[in-house]
């Protein structure tokens, strides 16, 4: 009789009851050769009826259970989509990273079915057949423009199947977008600034040449070079500006401003230009005070940029407003708002209206003394105040600027990401 036999409860049991049997028997004088054969045949025909289908399963061992649940629990919280294919690439495990990034991406299914790169697919192959690890990249254009880095390696199968692939995805589109914008950046900041040194190195020329005895012609030249410097003059204090508010974005400021103060300052301060200009600003603000945590200089410059702007690119009336409002997410909040009946912005325009140099008409934002950063600042100045702007514009019926920051004495939020575009 084997080991397991001879442990098992059915067995046990029907020796026990044999036993008692014999012995009862042997003390009542009545033991012979027919009742020990019967009792034996009880003890077999026992033990074999009672584990008969008892074959019990061999317990898996705690550490180990225990050891994938750890494991199950760090793929889940990996911020980075981590994907596991045996050698016949069917997806065997992938954490919900994965799954958010590819909703195709099933279990037992292959990973063709969710992942259609070439690239990375044979990157797959090639690991699989030779187990050394490769690194591929992966672009994505739907819903979004993304770019990541795929590293893929070698990983046996804990049941010695074979070999399987461990891909990793790690997000690189933050980095890649900042590069651009640096390089961007320091193109458009050399390209407005070549324009106006060619312009004045040109004209210094003439006046030291041709137009040397040229009084009429030194006046006029004179009048341009001192246009060109204070142009230049505003793009390097805008770019200082830019620099300093970027540097201090992540420390909120603490002191309490009053917006209706600034903004009526602001707008006195505006309303000689504007009606040099043929436009007139108006301020509409209801019950006050609208106190805000902030710094007086930056918020005073948000709302000189807004209404600047509104009076180059406008229209004749700008009108500019406060007001409370109790956002459900957000909680208290003030709204500054400027409103022109201005020609409008186009809607492919506004998305990209807070980029940095970013000019709906170049020609005509030179023209009116525009370098391209006024709004890029009032985001960043917003981004610090843990503030929001939205943007509204419909082509012939003017634009609608709103500025929304949380009133003083409510839980200051974290800032939000670039937010801007429409409402």
């Amino acid at each position: 009789m084997s080991g397991r036999l001879r442990s098992s409860p059915a067995w046990t049991g029907a020796a026990i009851a044999a036993g008692l049997l014999g012995l009862a028997t042997a003390l009542a004088g009545r033991l012979d050769l027919p009742l020990i054969l019967t009792g034996l045949v009880a003890v077999c025909l026992g033990g074999w009826l009672g584990g008969r289908g008892r074959e019990a399963p061999v317990p898996r061992p705690a550490a180990t259970t225990q050891r994938h649940a750890v494991a199950e629990a760090l793929l889940a919280h990996v911020p980075d989509p981590v994907i596991l294919v045996d050698r016949r690439t069917l997806v065997v495990e992938a954490n919900p990273a994965a799954r958010a990034l590819l909703p195709a991406l099933h279990h037992a299914r292959p990973l063709s079915f969710a992942l259609r790169d070439p690239e990375v697919l044979d990157g797959v192959e090639a690991v699989l057949s030779s187990g050394l690890p490769r690194r591929v990249a992966l672009s994505t254009r739907v819903p979004l423009e993304r770019t990541f880095e795929v590293q893929i390696g070698a990983l046996p199968m804990p049941d010695g199947s074979g070999v399987s692939a461990l891909l990793f995805l790690r997000d690189l589109t933050s980095a890649r977008r900042l590069e651009a914008m640096r390089v961007d950046f320091v193109a458009n900041a050399s390209h407005e600034l070549r324009t106006p040194l060619a312009t004045l190195i040109g004209f210094i020329e003439t006046l030291q040449g041709p137009a040397r005895d040229d009084a009429q012609a030194r006046e006029r030249f004179l009048e341009i070079m001192r246009v060109q410097a204070l142009r230049m003059t505003r793009l390097i204090d805008d770019l200082l500006s830019l620099s300093r508010i970027e540097l201090r974005e992540h420390v909120a400021p603490t002191a309490v401003v009053d917006l209706a103060a600034l903004a009526r300052q602001m707008v006195d301060a505006q309303g000689p230009p504007a009606e040099a200009r043929g436009a007139t600003i108006r301020l509409e603000e209801g019950a006050g005070p609208f106190a805000v945590p902030g710094d007086s200089d930056e918020l005073a410059r948000v709302i000189e940029n807004l209404i600047e702007n509104a009076v180059k690119y406008g229209g004749g009336r700008i009108s500019v407003g406060l007001a409370r409002e109790d956002d459900p997410r957000l909680g208290p909040r003030i709204v500054l708002s400027v409103v022109d009946d201005g020609p409008g912005i186009p809607p492919e325009h506004i998305p990209r209206l807070t980029e940095r140099f970013y000019r709906v008409d170049v020609a005509s934002s030179r023209a009116r003394g525009g370098t391209g950063l006024g709004l890029a600042i009032v985001k960043h100045s917003l981004n610090r105040h843990r503030g929001r702007i939205a943007i509204e514009s419909a082509v012939g019926e003017g634009t609608t600027v709103r500025v929304s920051l949380p009133e003083y004495g409510t839980a200051a939020l974290p800032p939000p990401a670039d937010q801007a575009g429409p409402a």
